[in-house]
């Protein structure tokens, strides 16, 4: 009945006036909508005079903020990995809708607004879509933006995750709707602070927002006298001119000017800056301006702290201005980790495969300095754009491609989402109904409750005021001359911990600005500063390049060439148990205990095909399965081998008058040796699993250049326990073969197992210092071929000699030719 009620709204309500379109959207389809409302835009156009109906056309153009770019390709990364992700949501999609609301009121509310309508149908309050079910909206970086939004979405309890910004919710209504991806705005006042402190800086001025913004005016009003009753000092409190893309720019022009002017003559030598995304560009043409003056930031050397609610933006005409006054600088930023896979996500764009990305295009063109139309490229000299450019040539100042922490934060926000709709479809699976049915309110219990591990390993969960339980980094920036720069994490400041720590600071990692120039492009340089782990100095060491990721994979020649020898030896072996099988009545099949030769031949089996578990990227799975894996398997194999040997030696003295051996003869004996000796190392193996298990890790420092993606064993220790009683297994078969080789043939295996085992274990001693030498990938494709080679041993020497007499020599597969040549 309500959805009948639904269409029936629809049909009877028409609107004759669209309203004005948003250019910039970026849309996926899927059962359940993550929206977001970014800013990654400015508009460039005449004031609106409401002296006709308002349009697209009194925009003349738009510029994009080309670094806030990679917040969407935060969050379309972080939903594909969820999508390609079977154990997340099964059998459910994940789609998303993007908006630009060009950092203006009213763009914020409309694309509220149309979040709660049909799509393609401007009728708020009125959504009647099958899929499209918005379960959550993710806003910032503006805290104007986060505000705005919780005026619409709140009263349809819409969950909202704000990032990169902490606002205050004029509504306790609306800030129960409302998550932070931001640590506490209060613990980075206390980390100011203590900064000020430890390095007795108590004359500073302050740089903040226009008054209007309420976010900025509880900085100034609430914390600034709390850092004057510690004794620190102002000089100055100035605030930014207001950023207009208007015609009437030439107003704030003497507003810049002054601003500029006043800041650079300051005596204060360290100054806060506290502002929001787009500060660092008012902050640029602030100084650019006093450059004008004559007051250089080169001779004055102001050191800069900057809040974790600012980050790199740039214009296009700031392109290339310098960016040296930022050398030198601290600044604060959310905590976050480099992740798997999102560099190779970005090095993988490209506007002519993604044609749903309403953003990509404008992106492209700004960030290239090209164009896409040929017509226009004639007409104005401009490059054409290929298409086929990569992020990575660009440089830091105009686009990063290292994840910031305000993508760090939105990344989390969508898996927050996720985990919550996956703990309320488990809460709801009893009652068999799917979360798409199940209103948005009750989702909110599952987000405050929720904690969760993301992919970088790290803790993600919301206290009770839906605040982010995290800390803040405290960053050191470095700049060079080809206009890029490194962000060197030099200390933190997180929630205090029971022994009262919570403010760390390593001032000797610090780059000051002008006396204390460390990565130069000058020659002769003392002072250096060391490259983030993720980068590497160049031959020159005047630059941070950023580390390719290296695993052995099955694309390169030599995880290739591995990969087919363990197939063609595994289908050997498959063929060996065939013809064992087929001829298992015939003498010399029977003569040596069939159970035995099975299981060892379907041990070899399973050893050449564990290989492949060492080859390709490594994942949780794999690294918990691969090392036990193998040390059982060959545990298995040489504990039949050891059988073998032990049963020829007491079949041979049965047949001795009056032997007391007779006894022992049977399967029982062999069986019994197989199991106890497997047992022992399947504890073995059951202990290093419980206590330090295999993980998946990154080495970024073994290989100059690389980031080796590997498995840490966890405990090197166990490890080589395995290894260990694999060896003392296989010299005690090699032994007890070895003192029996010249028993008769008609029953003796003991020389093709001394062969054997000479070449186990030749292996597997000459494996220790290889694998201990090699660095990287290498080091896996060594252990790959110790498998491989002490497999394939195994099979030539115990194996091969009988195929042959099965296959080639059937007249000596008698029972007759076995006893003469005893004889």
């Amino acid at each position: 009945m309500q959805k009948v009620f639904s269409k029936i709204c629809i049909t009877n309500c028409n609107t004759t006036v669209d309203p004005l379109a948003i250019l910039h959207q970026y849309y996926q389809p899927g059962e359940h909508i993550i929206a977001a409302i970014f800013s990654p835009s400015y508009m460039w156009g005449s004031p609106i005079t409401f002296e006709k109906v308002p349009s697209n056309d009194v925009f003349d153009d738009h510029i994009i903020m080309t670094h806030i770019y990679q917040h969407i390709l935060a969050l379309v990364f972080a939903i594909r990995e969820i999508n390609e992700n079977p154990e997340i949501l099964p059998n459910d999609t994940l789609g998303f809708h993007i908006y630009n609301d060009y950092f203006t009121v009213s763009r914020t509310y409309q694309a509220s607004m149309d979040m709660v309508s049909t799509r393609g149908r401007f009728i708020p309050n009125y959504k009647c879509d099958t899929q499209n079910d918005l379960v959550a909206v993710i806003g910032g970086p503006e805290s104007e933006t986060c505000v705005h939004m919780a005026t619409i979405l709140s009263a349809y309890k819409v969950p909202q995750l704000t990032y990169g910004c902490a606002p205050m919710m004029v509504k306790r209504a609306q800030a129960g709707f409302s998550y932070q991806t931001f640590p506490n705005e209060a613990l980075q006042h206390v980390g100011i602070l203590q900064l000020l402190i430890y390095f007795r800086w108590t004359w500073i001025g302050v740089i903040s927002k226009p008054e209007m913004n309420e976010y900025t005016e509880r900085f100034i009003q609430n914390t600034l006298p709390m850092f004057a009753q510690s004794g620190i000092c102002i000089d100055f409190i100035e605030r930014t001119p207001t950023l207009s893309f208007s015609t009437q720019i030439p107003e704030t022009e003497n507003s810049v000017a002054k601003t500029g002017s006043i800041i650079m003559r300051s005596s204060a030598n360290v100054v806060l800056v506290y502002g929001e995304i787009d500060t660092m560009i008012v902050l640029r043409i602030l100084l650019d301006s006093s450059e004008f003056d004559g007051l250089s930031m080169k001779t004055k050397g102001k050191v800069w702290i900057l809040t974790a609610q600012m980050a790199f933006t740039s214009l296009p005409f700031q392109r290339s201005t310098d960016i040296h006054f930022l050398h030198g600088a601290l600044s604060f930023s959310s905590h976050s980790r480099e992740l798997f896979g999102f560099q190779k996500f970005l090095q993988m764009r490209n506007p002519t495969s993604e044609k749903e990305d309403g953003f990509i295009m404008d992106f492209w063109q700004q960030a290239f300095n090209c164009i896409f139309h040929k017509a226009m490229a004639d007409n104005t000299n401009e490059k054409i754009c290929t298409g086929e450019e990569k992020l990575e040539t660009l440089p830091g100042s105009v686009f990063e491609m290292s994840m910031t922490g305000h993508s760090y934060s939105i990344y989390n926000a969508v898996y927050a989402v996720v985990h919550a709709l996956e703990a309320m479809r488990l809460s709801h699976k009893k009652h068999e109904s799917r979360v798409l049915l199940n209103p948005l309110w009750q989702l909110h219990h599952f987000l405050r409750s929720i904690s969760f591990n993301n992919s970088a390993g790290e803790t993600i969960s919301f206290d009770q005021n839906g605040e982010l339980i995290s800390g803040y980094d405290i960053t050191n920036w470095v700049t060079f001359p080809n206009q890029s720069f490194l962000q060197v994490k030099v200390g933190n400041i997180i929630p205090k911990t029971p022994t009262g720590k919570g403010f760390t600071i390593h001032e000797e990692a610090i780059v000051w600005p002008q006396t204390f120039e460390q990565i130069s492009n000058h020659k002769d340089t003392d002072d250096c500063v060391q490259c983030p782990e993720d980068h590497y100095p160049n031959q020159e060491q005047n630059l941070c390049l950023p580390k390719v990721i290296s695993f052995l994979s099955y694309g390169e020649r030599l995880g290739t060439s591995l990969s087919i020898f363990a197939l063609s030896f595994s289908f050997i072996t498959t063929l060996v148990l065939g013809i064992f099988i087929r001829n298992r009545n015939t003498p010399i099949v029977k003569a040596n205990n069939q159970n035995l030769t099975y299981t060892i031949l379907i041990s070899l089996l399973l050893s050449f095909l564990c290989s492949l578990l060492f080859i390709g990227q490594p994942h949780k799975v794999t690294c918990l399965l691969r090392q036990p894996a193998f040390g059982m398997i060959f545990s298995v194999a040489i504990s039949c081998v050891l059988a073998k040997t032990i049963t020829v030696i007491l079949a041979f003295k049965a047949t001795t008058p009056g032997s007391r051996m007779r006894k022992w003869m049977g399967g029982s004996l062999a069986g019994s040796i197989v199991i106890f000796c497997s047992i022992v190392q399947a504890t073995i193996c059951t202990v290093w699993l419980v206590t330090f298990p295999p993980f998946p890790d990154f080495d970024a420092y073994s290989i100059i250049g690389e980031i080796t993606v590997e498995c840490n064993e966890g405990s090197v220790t166990m490890f080589y326990c395995v290894l260990g009683y694999m060896g003392f297994l296989a010299i005690v078969s090699f032994t007890i073969a070895f003192l029996a080789r010249r028993l008769p043939d008609s029953f003796n295996e003991a020389k093709f197992i001394t062969f054997s085992m000479l070449i186990f274990c030749s292996v597997w001693l000459s494996f220790v210092p290889t694998y201990l030498s090699t660095k990287g990938k290498f080091m896996v494709a060594v252990e790959i071929f110790s498998i491989l080679a002490s497999s394939t041993g195994l099979l030539s020497c115990i194996f091969f000699p009988k195929c042959i007499i099965i296959v080639c020599r059937s007249d000596l597969n008698k029972r007759e030719c076995l006893i003469n040549r005893n004889k």
